[in-house]
């Protein structure tokens, strides 16, 4: 179920650490209104209201992982300028690693200023440096890298071609990144992509993969030639293709082609999205996701963020909402455990109740229903964990369950008695108990309460067991009985 491994992704961001390589810039936003025309020439005249100085460039991608709780390392090189000494102590102050940072004498740090009048941007000033760093600068920024690499899940490399990722420094990073046994994630740039060879994943738009493979991008079946080359070419483990408005295509290494229609509602600027999609992508392969759900959460982040004016981050919560969208009226109930956890907690902090069950629930009766109604009764919330289809296997046999959890999950959360429901892989809900400290735990049928998983457990921070005996002649088993009896024949 996408939503719970989603979930429970976001609820572990805090304990994961990314090492950020590549260009570093401001980006600074100069707000105004227009409502004249220059006398000196034709062009308009901005009042200027506010101005806005941001990370930028790599450090855009910084910002995305800071919006997500991560703990972040930084490499790259500065100008030993008022600007790269800014840029450093903006870093400083937001909790950034900055012992990968480099100084180097006579260059200037990239700076980028929009000015902006009625949302609508008017024009942009770069100053910045585009030379190749020296091969001293390179080799000391391989250095820092190599002892950063150490503890952290991912390394993401930006690349702005401002001269920093020379061939040199990118071959050591993927050297790096395999010893290390962590990926390395790429937003390219250029056309010539023969230097990104030893890259795990590489996130190319459009053009830039139209550019890179020499394949004019005209419609989907050139557009899959175009991705499939350049994984081929480079031997990616995956190359993801953003598309704009038309989402993104993942080409994987064992030949398959997934493409993700776009998650966006509205698209007012576009800037930036490419750092989301890095930032979201690196960090989920980096906690174990597989490219496929990694680039499910890239997308939807991405889509959240093209709705948001200029360079912009997303936020666990934004990422969960949309995700939860989909199945608005059961989805939202479904929750992992860590997630579950937390809201069960500021729900006894309001002096809720909470009352937990557990069970199967393969093919739903009237016993079912009646079962749940009176344990919602016992307290103000219930939360119903239920069997992961694995568990079931092993606690009934090889055919059951019928209905796969997923199916399970969606059903029992359109019940008005269950408030959430949590799915367990263990053979008994011990665990689950443990995490989500109810304070009433309710067991169905002839139990006697010193035979309840968990009774201790409850008991011990002054909760209680509860008995709700079965509707008699009501179970999953008399159910398929009674088909089997009818349909024999058939």
């Amino acid at each position: 179920m996408d939503r719970i491994a989603i979930e429970s992704f976001l609820a572990r961001l805090r304990g994961l650490k990314a090492l950020v390589v590549g260009d570093l810039m401001l980006d600074e936003y100069v707000w105004g209104r227009t409502e004249r025309i220059s006398p000196e020439a034709p062009v308009q005249v901005v009042d200027v209201v506010r101005q806005d100085l941001r990370l930028g460039g790599a450090g855009n991608v910084v910002n995305n992982l800071v919006a997500l709780g991560c703990s972040i390392e930084v490499a790259g090189a500065l100008g030993d300028d008022a600007d790269g000494r800014s840029l450093r102590a903006m870093l400083e102050a937001a909790g950034i690693g900055i012992d990968g940072l480099v100084f180097a004498p006579g260059r200037t740090t990239s700076r980028k200023t929009r000015i902006l009048a009625s949302n609508q941007q008017m024009l942009r000033i770069d100053r910045e440096s585009k030379d190749f760093i020296g091969a001293d600068l390179e080799t000391q920024l391989a250095e820092r890298i190599r002892a950063l690499a150490d503890g952290c899940q991912v390394i993401l490399v930006s690349d702005y071609l401002k001269g920093v990722l020379t061939e040199g420094l990118l071959r050591e990073v993927f050297a790096i990144g395999r010893a290390a046994g962590i990926p390395v994630v790429v937003d390219p740039k250029g056309s010539d992509y023969r230097k990104y060879l030893g890259a795990t994943l590489l996130t190319p738009n459009r053009k830039e993969a139209q550019t890179a493979s020499g394949i004019a991008i005209t419609d989907e079946a050139s557009l899959c030639r175009a991705g499939r080359a350049l994984r081929d070419t480079l031997r990616l483990e995956a190359l993801v293709l953003t598309r704009s408005e038309e989402g993104m295509s993942l080409f994987l290494a064992d030949g398959r082609e997934v493409h993700l229609p776009t998650e966006a509602r509205e698209v007012f600027d576009v800037s930036g999205a490419g750092d989301t999609v890095l930032a979201l992508l690196g960090i989920g392969l980096g906690a174990g996701l597989s490219v496929e759900l990694a680039a499910k959460v890239a997308n939807l982040a991405a889509g959240i963020v093209v709705a948001k004016v200029g360079t912009s981050t997303v936020s666990p919560d934004e990422i969960l909402d949309v995700a939860g969208r989909r199945h608005a009226d059961t989805d939202l109930k479904i929750k992992g455990r860590d997630l579950l956890g937390r809201v069960l907690e500021r729900e006894r902090e309001r002096g809720k109740r909470i009352v937990f069950t557990n069970g199967c629930f393969d093919l739903l009766h009237v016993g079912h229903v009646k079962y749940l109604q009176k344990a919602r009764n016992l307290g103000d919330l219930l939360v119903l964990g239920l069997n992961s289809d694995a568990s079931i296997r092993r606690l009934k046999g090889p055919k059951r369950p019928l209905i796969g959890e997923e199916e399970r999950a969606h059903l029992m959360a359109a019940l008005k008695c269950i408030d959430y429901v949590v799915i367990f892989d263990e053979d008994t809900p011990l665990e689950l108990i443990s995490a989500l400290r109810p304070h009433i735990l309710v067991k169905g049928g002839d139990y006697a309460p010193e035979g309840v998983v968990g009774k201790e457990l409850v008991e011990s921070h002054g909760g209680r067991v509860e008995i709700i005996p079965f509707v008699d002649g009501k179970s999953t088993t008399n159910v398929i009985e009674r088909i089997l009896e009818r349909y024999r024949d058939e």
